[in-house]
């Protein structure tokens, strides 16, 4: 395909959605009265503020219905190096979203020549939610988490979103998906704002624990099969991602603690 070139007053500037609806290639919603699917949904994710920036962390788990259809999906993703996302909802829109949102970023970075500012990126994925609207009036909701270390105020910082695009910046700690509730609980009663890294990483994964003992949509550690929740902090460093192996330790350590309770 040719480079697609535009006159001046219809440049579609940084924003890469408007670069493919300008072009012809913006997917097409699902048509209106479609018939029901059953589509996999992602469940829990969870992100909270600690001493040096966030933490974020999801279960594995997809399921359509009662049948769990994947158990290894990840569902907190890099935006880029100092930004993260977790996703609940329908599967396949919402990893369309995040692939779009990152695309987004790296090209409004080289037509500007500058990150976008945290803030900014927030508002962009505001926007690529509200713009999911009739699919999720059908059935297809994508509820993501938003959060990155802001550089300019040298803090870690959250967002939440409403199936609307409706954007609302937390302070503490957002929990999404079906098992939110018990996993922002764990997370309430816990939760301090000078948490060290450790510390944070090791609440994250008792709220995911707790959450997929109350919820069947919410997958736990499985370490028949290696599989284990995604869990990355975000700094003034980066993106780093916690490995299997340091998080098969947490849970195995409190699983010996929990064992004596039961």
């Amino acid at each position: 395909m040719a480079m697609p070139f535009f006159v001046p007053g219809d440049d579609p500037g940084a924003s890469f959605p408007e670069l493919l609806r300008r072009i012809g290639l913006q997917p097409a919603g699902p048509s209106a009265g479609g018939a029901d699917i059953d589509v996999p949904h992602a469940t829990t994710c969870i992100a909270m503020r600690y001493a040096e920036g966030v933490v974020m962390a999801g279960d594995r788990r997809a399921t359509s219905g009662n049948l769990i259809s994947h158990r290894s999906m990840e569902k907190v993703v890099q935006a880029d190096r100092f930004s993260g996302v977790a996703i609940a909802g329908a599967a396949g829109p919402a990893m369309e979203m995040i692939k779009l949102f990152q695309l987004q970023l790296e090209h409004y970075e080289k037509v500007e020549g500058t990150s976008l500012s945290l803030e900014g990126k927030a508002n962009q994925l505001s926007m690529m939610v509200r713009g999911n609207l009739p699919a999720a009036m059908q059935g297809m909701v994508v509820v993501p988490i938003f959060s990155g270390y802001d550089a300019r105020r040298g803090t870690g910082r959250l967002w939440a979103y409403d199936v609307t695009g409706g954007r609302y910046e937390e302070q503490e700690y957002v929990a999404t998906g079906s098992g939110s509730l018990h996993a922002g609980t764990v997370i309430k009663l816990a939760h301090r704002a000078q948490m060290t890294r450790d510390e944070a990483i090791n609440l994250a994964c008792r709220a995911l624990w707790e959450a997929a003992d109350a919820d069947s949509a919410t997958g736990g550690p499985d370490a028949l099969r290696g599989i284990y929740p995604v869990v990355a902090s975000i700094t003034a460093e980066g993106w780093e991602r916690v490995s299997d192996d340091d998080l098969a330790s947490r849970f195995a350590t409190m699983a010996a603690d929990m064992r004596p309770r039961s």
